[in-house]
């Protein structure tokens, strides 16, 4: 590890491609012949292979959850700020795997990948992708790496749902599940939001029904119009007023359309570095994959019936600023968990930061997930 960077870093990491040549059936009825995810681990894994612990990213989220991938590096991995050495995912005791998720843009096979059939990326023909599906591809990783059963799976926003499927799914493969900032489905409102997001991107006259491979461009304007929308989803009114007020870039009004407040550079700005990073395939699939999770539309909307499966400990948290997912919905989470007799424990934080507190280290909210990750380690002896 460099001598510049910080002692609680897992300090220079690389990721490392999975290949899968066994077909994964998908809930869509549609099959992938074949696979790459592409994963990132830090820390070591004990002998019996029971200090595992699974991190699952959100919608722009990708394998680089700690770390750095070079001295040089200005920003660490997207959760650096929970994983390390003495961190609530503490990677003395843990062995920690974070992958990109299938459909992804950050080296999984996804839209903008190669498909074997045409020698041409997938683009729209990349097949829709639903959380059960990651847990799936999740689990076949699991079997690569030789982890029979996580410490823990966890996981923030769609990062959450993903971590709440494992215990449906997999029940014999997890002792917790943290489900942080998360939701048992998505509202009308947060549908409709997903779908203005589309809407910018796929009305782009540069997305070219998904195509946009092929004339060797991007919908960048779009792109850039979704994630604005998106971001200011992420955050608080308190935030944004605390962050920007209505200050002006200048003295005075200019009585036009263009840049003249604060927070409108700052959203053109997130807006123009996600349109260069992110793919509008992968967004559109994201979002959808968000729209589609719903563990209780098989049993007639009882969410606890959905979870008679479950076998491991749940931690719920949520944020009291969160207007994305609002905690009444990790409590409608946790009534049911306690409606199905499993065990959970559950925190609402303080936090003005909107659902983005999830990934910011506010106090107490640290202090209940170290207690709750010690915990789970000290389980498994390590």
């Amino acid at each position: 590890m460099s001598d510049s960077l910080p002692p609680d870093s897992v300090g220079i990491v690389s990721p490392q491609t999975y290949h899968f040549d066994i077909p994964l059936n998908l809930a869509c009825g549609q099959t992938l012949e074949s696979y790459d995810l592409v994963v990132e681990t830090y820390g070591e894994l004990n002998a019996n292979a029971s200090n595992a612990v699974l991190v699952c990213h959100a919608l722009s989220g990708n394998h680089h959850a700690a770390g750095y991938h070079a001295p040089d590096d200005r920003k660490p991995g997207w959760w650096d700020s929970c994983i390390g050495p003495g961190k609530p995912i503490d990677t003395n005791r843990f062995f920690v795997v974070s992958l990109n998720n299938l459909g992804g843009c950050h080296g999984s096979t996804g839209p903008n990948s190669i498909d074997p059939d045409t020698n041409k990326p997938f683009g729209p023909d990349f097949p829709v992708i639903t959380v059960s599906d990651w847990v799936q591809s999740q689990a076949r990783l699991a079997d690569r790496l030789g982890i029979e059963c996580w410490s823990a799976v966890v996981g923030g926003s769609l990062g959450g749902m993903q971590a709440f499927q494992w215990s449906l799914d997999f029940p014999e493969r997890v002792r917790h599940a943290v489900v942080i900032a998360s939701t048992p489905r998505l509202s009308a409102q947060n549908i409709a939001f997903n779908e203005v997001a589309r809407q910018a991107i796929t009305s782009d006259q540069e997305f070219y029904k998904g195509r946009y491979y092929d004339f060797n461009t991007v919908p960048h304007r779009g792109l850039m119009l979704a994630r604005m929308v998106g971001h200011i989803t992420y955050l608080s009114d308190a935030s944004m007023g605390e962050k920007f007020g209505r200050e002006l870039r200048d003295q005075a009004y200019k009585f036009g359309y263009d840049v003249e407040f604060q927070v409108e550079s700052y959203l053109r700005y997130q807006g123009e570095r996600f349109s260069e990073s992110f793919d509008a395939n992968t967004y559109l699939l994201m979002t959808r994959a968000l729209d589609y999770f719903d563990p209780a539309y098989n049993f007639g909307d009882d969410l606890a019936k959905a979870l008679a499966p479950a076998k491991c400990e749940f931690l719920v948290i949520s944020f009291s600023t969160d207007w994305r997912f609002t905690p009444a919905r990790s409590e409608e989470m946790v009534k049911a968990m306690v409606a199905a007799r499993k065990k959970v424990s559950y925190a609402e934080i303080d936090a003005p930061w909107g659902h983005d507190a999830f990934l910011i280290p506010t106090p107490r909210y640290i202090d209940i997930f170290t207690a709750y990750m010690d915990r789970a380690a000290r389980e498994v002896g390590v």
